[in-house]
């Protein structure tokens, strides 16, 4: 049991750093965002689609009674991974993924909206300190300023992928994980295919389609698979914080991979930022009790 749940751990570490890895995918691909995402969710989609058919799960019910909220949910997801990607090429990946790092606390402050409940003040104290630390990280508040454009980019991936957690969650009691990430790629892929216009006529090098695939199949279909067996013997709160390592472990990874180095007052809002986060992961694990 103790060599399984250590196994467990090790998964979902693995999960992370798959995770921040995606977004070296940024600096590494020359294409727009929208058809670096495009590449990733057909790859994804068609990964998990064979996941699933491997398993023989069944796909009608999901599909019979969630499909249009599926198809709005693979348009946000399409929104979500566009805006990260921009984040990353018009600043660097460290500001990227520290300013979408914020989707816990915009989820403790879109929840109430959604479920009636109260607001508290730690959620809104919690808030505060996140924005903080994204205030230390802009040098100037210019839209000419490339940090300031990564920031609010990032900004926007984090917002919708707080919706998406909260609509996951409701979903996600009632039917498979592995077959929500499924249409929601699968759908974000048909709002995605106009971008194939802006690729240039002589298409994909091969180095690009390798990219690409590694993207989808093994940085999104791999680790969302590798994030659930960890799931099975490792709390969702404990689960919540390794993964708000995610920043952590892809400012490592673009260091080494593409000598990016962080600026001092980056890494200083980053402290700022995680903190905040993981006092918020911390917060909802006590409150649900996990």
């Amino acid at each position: 049991m103790f060599l399984a749940g250590r196994s467990s751990l090790l998964e979902i570490h693995l999960a992370t750093v798959l995770f921040g890895l995606a977004g070296l995918f940024g600096k590494w691909l020359v294409f727009s965002p929208p058809l670096i995402v495009l590449g990733r969710v057909f790859f994804a989609s068609l990964a998990l689609g064979t996941v699933l058919w491997w398993k023989r799960q069944n796909l009608r019910d999901i599909l019979r009674t969630q499909a249009g909220l599926l198809v709005l949910l693979g348009a946000i997801l399409a929104v979500h991974w566009g805006a990260f990607f921009q984040a990353i090429q018009v600043s660097s990946v460290a500001v990227g993924l520290l300013s979408y790092s914020c989707f816990p606390v915009f989820t403790v402050l879109l929840e109430p909206l959604f479920s009636r409940e109260k607001f508290d003040w730690r959620s809104l104290s919690a808030a505060g300190i996140c924005l903080a630390g994204v205030l230390l990280i802009v040098p100037r508040f210019d839209l000419a300023d490339s940090v300031f454009q990564g920031v609010l980019w990032g900004l926007l991936s984090g917002l919708s992928f707080a919706v998406l957690t909260m609509f996951n969650r409701r979903l996600v009691r009632d039917y498979s994980s592995l077959a929500i990430a499924f249409f929601q790629d699968l759908f974000a892929a048909f709002f995605l295919l106009p971008s194939l216009m802006m690729m240039a006529p002589a298409g994909l090098a091969a180095r690009d389609l390798g990219l690409l695939v590694v993207l989808g199949v093994v940085c999104t279909a791999g680790s969302h698979t590798l994030f659930i067996r960890g799931m099975r013997r490792v709390r969702a709160r404990t689960a919540s914080i390794i993964s708000s390592l995610e920043p952590v472990y892809g400012i490592v990874l673009a260091f080494v991979f593409l000598g990016e180095s962080p600026s001092f007052r980056t890494l200083t809002g980053g402290a700022v930022i995680m903190a905040a986060v993981i006092f918020v992961t911390l917060r909802e694990g006590a409150r649900h009790r996990d």
